[in-house]
């Protein structure tokens, strides 16, 4: 589980250009919206198809689920776990 949150750290990364950090400096507890990695709407997109071209997961924004499983690295590499 733990090479998968530093996979899905580095995918957040690279998709979202987010240049000067690394996958040590994202807390994998940590909330990627708002007051902890502060992504928006526009970075879930993104990263919503990032994980849908890595993994082959499909996140509807519709689903009452897919907030969950935004909410942070350790939720999203649960989802990813658990699908796989």
């Amino acid at each position: 589980m733990q090479d998968l949150q530093q996979e899905i750290k580095q995918l957040i990364i690279d998709s979202l250009n987010l240049e000067g950090l690394t996958p040590d400096d994202i807390d994998a507890k940590a909330p990627l919206f708002g007051d902890g990695l502060g992504l928006d709407s526009i970075d879930a997109l993104e990263l919503g198809l990032a994980i849908k071209g890595r993994y082959g997961i499909v996140l509807s924004a519709d689903d009452e689920n897919t907030r969950r499983h935004f909410a942070s690295v350790e939720a999203l590499a649960a989802l990813i776990q658990s699908q796989a």
